[in-house]
């Protein structure tokens, strides 16, 4: 069967919801502190001297995250590597010929998927310090804007201190930045790490098994709701390794010994992932190329246009956002504020899948509970 980055998707959210649980805490963790006395005279002082013991839970859920987050980082990556494994084998198995034979032995795994864990683990590794950093600075900051506003005369030390925090809950922990210079918060960056990771050790446990039975030619899918970076690779023939470039290239008929047959190839799969393609997200994939014999497959209807897709993921967003927003939110009425925008975000994410018939992925949307 093809490979693609969508099959592992789900194994993502058992990592990105441990940072997910670890960010709630913190924020929870952040405003219970500030908010214990908060009317009181001597609250800046208070708060001030009680600066180690936020520390040191911050540290405790630092802690907890990182016991479980590096075995749940290398089983997710042995889980995917696995499932490209076993799309190669189904490919390789429905052929009955020659590669078939090559289906059927075992290839090393661990080294590979032990190098793709390790470099997740170091990729994510800095979150456990900014999140120390994050927490105490935000601290901070909410003393000396909530101190400072009744003097100032603008709002009480309750208002500061609630914008204060609204703002903290809206940004998570930030500081992240990917390799094309996007930012992003620690929740939304494990699960893009995550989802890249699971999806490279597909399409690599795939094409490693191609490489054992000796496939050198992939097919890329022509997808639905296709974004801008993949469609120049949509329906093309690609080397499994070797130069970037594209040409044509005389390679042997796949079921007729002694022919040879002319093939366009686009270019390499490393060239094409460079590119973009199999990007988290990407609703392509990549199967067996046989030379004389694979057929170019249907597109299958789109349900809505890439515009629409991209509207889906920004209103999942917001749901996340304002859930967020409600665990940091120190009075009651700011909650029910902030539940309410959750409610009408819902909304249109339902009238979008009605409109469109989207699926409603509906794990997006969800904020775990924080630990």
């Amino acid at each position: 069967m093809p490979v693609s980055p969508d099959m592992a998707e789900d194994l993502a959210t058992a990592v990105s919801t441990l940072y997910e649980q670890a960010e709630l805490a913190l924020i929870e963790r952040v405003t219970k502190a500030l908010a214990e006395g908060l009317d009181a005279p001597l609250w800046v002082e208070l708060k001030l001297a009680a600066l180690g013991n936020l520390r040191s839970a911050i540290e405790d859920i630092i802690a907890a995250l990182q016991a479980d987050a590096a075995g749940a980082i290398h089983r997710a990556v042995a889980e995917a590597y696995d499932r490209g494994q076993q799309a190669a084998v189904a490919e390789l198995g429905a052929l009955a010929t020659g590669p078939a034979l090559a289906a059927a032995d075992a290839l090393p795994t661990a080294a590979a998927v032990d190098r793709l864990a390790a470099a997740l683990v170091q990729e994510t590794g800095a979150a456990h310090l900014r999140m120390l950093r994050t927490g105490l600075d935000v601290y901070r900051q909410v003393i000396a804007e909530a101190s400072s506003a009744p003097l100032l005369g603008a709002t009480t030390r309750r208002q500061a201190a609630a914008r204060a925090l609204a703002r903290f809950a809206d940004k998570g922990v930030t500081g992240f930045v990917d390799r094309a210079g996007r930012a992003w918060n620690l929740t939304s960056y494990v699960e893009m790490a995550t989802r890249s990771a699971v999806g490279r050790a597909a399409v690599q446990a795939h094409t490693d098994r191609l490489a054992a039975a000796g496939v050198d030619l992939v097919l890329v899918s022509d997808a639905p709701e296709e974004c801008p970076r993949c469609k120049p690779w949509e329906g093309a023939v690609l080397r499994r390794e070797g130069p970037a470039g594209a040409g044509v290239v005389q390679v042997e008929h796949a079921t007729k010994d002694d022919r040879m047959v002319r093939v366009r190839v686009a270019g390499s799969l490393a060239e094409a992932r460079a590119a973009g393609l199999l990007h988290p997200n990407c609703r392509h994939s990549v199967s067996i190329y046989l030379p004389g014999g694979t057929k170019p497959r249907p597109k299958p209807p789109s349900r809505a246009s890439y515009e629409q897709t991209q509207q889906q993921r920004y209103l999942e967003r917001q749901v996340r956002a304002w859930k967020r927003r409600a665990v940091g939110a120190i009075d009651e009425m700011d909650r029910k504020a902030a539940n309410a925008k959750v409610r009408a975000y819902q909304a249109r994410i339902r009238e979008l899948v009605a409109q469109t018939g989207l699926p409603r992925k509906s794990h997006r949307q969800q904020t775990s509970a924080a630990r």
